[in-house]
């Protein structure tokens, strides 16, 4: 089975980093950035743009193309290249907008960050540091 594309999208507000607490997927009870797969077709800012405003509410205005990842998920038989966005100006409160999928939105300082993370979150952490989250 080829790699499926995924984007991550990394909202920050006040230095602070949105995340929300997976449920139900690969990846259940981590801490993740919003993001999902990349349709056909479609670019990375606007699967960045499509898949923030299903999960969050949040609108984003300006993006950033950030680092990419590889991760292997052996327990469920997928692996994901990547690519994440950073937004420094979403329009918006953050809303819990797909309940079945996630616990919900929270703010956290790079310093201070929940565990445990999601892997790519937790692989670009591992590969670039703490600076790849500022």
């Amino acid at each position: 089975m080829s790699p499926q594309i995924g984007v991550g999208v990394l909202i920050f507000r006040d230095g602070k980093l949105l995340l929300g607490r997976r449920k139900g997927s690969h990846g259940a009870a981590t801490w993740s950035a919003p993001g999902g797969h990349l349709e056909y077709g479609e670019t990375p800012e606007a699967c960045a743009c499509r898949e923030t405003a299903e999960e969050t509410g949040l609108t984003l205005e300006q993006l950033e193309p950030g680092r990419f990842v590889s991760d292997v998920f052996h327990e469920v038989g997928k692996h994901y290249i990547t690519l994440f966005m950073v937004s420094r100006d979403a329009q918006g409160e953050p809303e819990c907008r797909e309940p079945e999928k996630c616990d919900g939105w929270q703010w956290f300082s790079p310093d201070a960050l929940p565990s445990p993370l999601f892997a790519p979150l937790q692989t670009l952490i591992a590969h670039y540091g703490l600076d790849a989250l500022r």
